[in-house]
């Protein structure tokens, strides 16, 4: 069974400026541009009627669209780094939409993500790679900002064991409401 979990998906502009950022960091497995995803909620591997629980279960996710941005980079490990990101704010939106994916999972008997909600984009995968080498390309990237795009759907995704991460499926897309939660405008 493919492991599974809920991602907003990366426009292909703003993976291509992603892209850009790829080089001059030894031990670095670069993510492909088209496998740029932020996880919402990792489900893992299940069997297919939990499968076909989850899938209708999200069905009934009512939520506004929302805007987004990558804002600035960062590394996961510390003094032992294994892999390097782009950072996305934790907007209220986001953090509510990623908060009900995980309410469901626990409802229908998957177990609590044991981890911090971190929303970012995982760019490359790091073996053997320095602190300071991170530290330096960090540095020299300090002021990576992306454009902002709008967040029309979240997806749930599948992927196949393998390294660098990916192939990655859409195994079903769960569009957000084009209207905002305010109300009715006024006219």
């Amino acid at each position: 069974m493919p492991r599974l979990f809920t991602a907003l998906e990366i426009p292909a502009d703003i993976g291509e400026r992603l892209s850009m950022l790829r080089g001059g960091l030894p031990g670095a497995r670069w993510i492909d541009p088209e496998n740029y995803h932020l996880t919402l909620r990792f489900i893992g591997d299940i069997d297919d009627a939990l499968a076909n629980d989850v899938v209708q279960v999200l069905a009934g996710v009512r939520r506004a669209a929302f805007d987004l941005v990558l804002d600035g980079l960062d590394a996961f490990g510390g003094r032992k780094p294994r892999a390097v990101f782009a950072a996305a704010p934790a907007v209220p939106p986001l953090v509510e939409l990623q908060a009900e994916h995980e309410r469901l999972m626990q409802r229908i008997g998957i177990p609590a993500e044991g981890r911090k909600f971190s929303p970012h984009v995982t760019l490359a995968r790091l073996r053997q790679t320095s602190s300071r080498q991170v530290a330096d390309y960090l540095a020299a990237r300090a002021d990576f900002r992306s454009a902002a795009f709008p967040v029309e759907r979240f997806v749930l995704m599948s992927s196949r064991a393998s390294t660098g991460g990916g192939p990655y499926v859409v195994e079903a897309a769960y569009p957000l409401r084009a209207e905002a939660l305010a109300g009715p405008a006024e006219g």
